[in-house]
C-alpha cells in the first residue's frame, strides 16, 4: 500500500455506490502488545478537507451532506481547487497518503498538517502519484516533476479551500469529532481494546491478536510492527473506513465514520414538538432539540439566535433537571442530552409544524 490511503467498503454501498462491482477482500493485520499500548485517537482538519472534495464532485452519493454542498459550492467559485479534484478520483479507491499524512498530534491545526504535507520527501510523492488510476493530468504531472514546488502550491490551494469550505463549519465539526473520540475512549475503558475495535466500524473486526479489515483493493497480511494504531473519526469520509496499515514507514491508521454526521447541517430552530414546548418552554425545548450533537454554549447561542447568557441560564435549568450533562473537551465545556432527555424527546412525538 506504499504511498496510498486505501478505501474499505462493501462491493456496493447504499450511501456511496462505486458503480463498479468489486470483490471484497480481507487484510489481516497482526497487532502486538506494543501496538495495543500505542492505540490513540486524533482529529484531522486536513483529512476532512481532502475527503470533502468527494462530496463536491459527486454530491448525489453523499445525501447526508447535501446542505453543506449547496452552501459551499457557490463560494468556491473564487478558489482554484482542481488539483485537489485530480488527487481524489471518483469513484475513490486510493488517495495518495502524502495528501493527508497521519495527524502529528491529537488536535492538530490545519497549519501543522499542511507543514507536514509540504515536507513530504519527493520519492513518497511520486510513489503516491504512481498508484492513481488513469492518465496523469497536467497539474499532477507538474507535481511529479518538481515535488517541493508542487507541494508548496498544493498546500496553498488547500489552505484557500479550507478557508471557504471547512473553517466556517469547523467548530461544530470539531465538537462532533471530539465527542466521537470521547465515546471511543470510554468504550475502550469499559470494554477493552477488543470491545473498541469490534465496534468501531462494520468493516473492522478483532480476533485473537489480529485486526481484520474488509477491503476492495487489498488482501493478505500485514504487521503493525510495534508502531501502534491511530484511530481518526471522520465527518466527510462517507460510509467507509480508510486505512493505511501496511506501509512500513508511516504511522498505521484507520479513519472511520463518525456518528450523527447528518445533524451537523440540520439547523432548524423548531423545538422537538409543540407538546414538549408547552411543558418546558420553547427555548428549552429548542435547546434539547439542538443537542442532538453535543455543543458548547457559544455554538448553541449562534444556532438559536440567543445570547450566551440566556443559553447558559436555560442549560443550567436543564442540567439541574437531569436532562443535559456536561463534559470537557480541551478548553470547551460541551453539553449533551442525557438518556432521560432522549426518552422525553422520543415520547414527545414529531416536530412542531413550521408555521405553528
Amino acid at each position: 500500500m506504499t504511498g496510498t490511503l486505501a478505501g474499505v467498503a462493501a462491493a456496493v454501498d447504499k450511501f456511496e455506490p462505486c458503480r463498479i462491482r468489486r470483490e471484497v477482500r480481507v487484510l489481516s493485520v497482526a497487532v502486538g502488545v506494543r501496538d495495543l499500548a500505542g492505540i490513540r485517537f486524533a482529529i484531522s482538519p486536513l483529512w476532512e478537507a481532502v475527503a470533502s472534495v468527494r462530496v463536491l464532485r459527486s454530491p448525489d452519493w453523499f445525501p447526508a451532506h447535501q446542505l453543506w454542498h449547496r452552501q459551499v459550492r457557490p463560494r468556491l467559485s473564487t478558489v482554484d481547487w482542481r488539483i485537489l479534484a485530480d488527487l481524489v478520483p471518483m469513484p475513490t479507491v486510493v488517495i495518495p497518503s502524502f495528501v493527508c499524512p497521519p495527524p502529528p498530534s491529537a488536535l492538530p491545526t490545519i497549519d501543522w498538517e499542511l507543514a507536514a504535507l509540504a515536507a513530504t520527501p519527493p520519492e513518497v510523492v511520486r510513489a503516491g502519484l504512481d498508484e492513481l488510476p488513469g492518465p496523469r493530468p497536467p497539474r499532477l504531472a507538474a507535481l511529479y516533476a518538481d515535488p517541493p514546488a508542487g507541494l508548496a502550491r498544493l498546500a496553498q490551494v488547500i489552505a484557500d479551500y479550507v478557508e471557504v469550505a471547512i473553517a466556517p463549519y469547523w467548530p461544530r465539526m470539531r465538537t462532533l469529532l471530539e465527542r466521537e473520540v470521547l465515546v471511543g475512549a470510554g468504550r475502550m475503558a469499559t470494554d477493552g481494546v477488543r470491545g473498541l475495535l469490534n465496534r468501531i466500524d462494520r468493516y473492522v473486526s478483532w480476533d485473537d491478536g489480529t485486526l481484520h479489515v474488509d477491503h476492495l483493493t487489498r488482501a493478505g497480511t500485514a504487521d503493525l510492527g510495534g508502531r501502534g494504531l491511530l484511530l481518526v473519526p471522520s465527518v466527510f469520509g462517507g460510509a467507509r473506513v480508510w486505512s493505511n496499515l501496511s506501509e512500513p514507514t508511516s504511522q498505521p491508521l484507520l479513519r472511520y465514520p463518525a456518528r450523527a454526521v447528518g445533524t451537523l447541517w440540520e439547523r432548524s430552530a423548531a423545538p422537538a414538538s409543540a407538546a414538549l414546548a408547552r411543558v418546558l418552554g420553547r427555548t428549552r425545548a429548542t435547546l434539547l432539540h439542538e443537542l442532538a450533537v453535543p455543543a458548547a454554549t457559544t455554538e448553541l447561542a449562534r444556532r438559536c439566535g440567543l445570547s450566551a447568557g440566556t443559553v447558559s441560564h436555560h442549560l443550567t435549568a436543564l442540567r439541574d433537571a437531569g436532562l443535559v450533562g456536561t463534559h470537557r473537551a480541551g478548553r470547551f465545556l460541551l453539553y449533551a442530552r442525557t438518556s432521560s432527555a432522549e426518552a422525553l424527546l422520543a415520547g414527545a412525538g414529531s416536530p412542531e409544524p413550521a408555521d405553528g
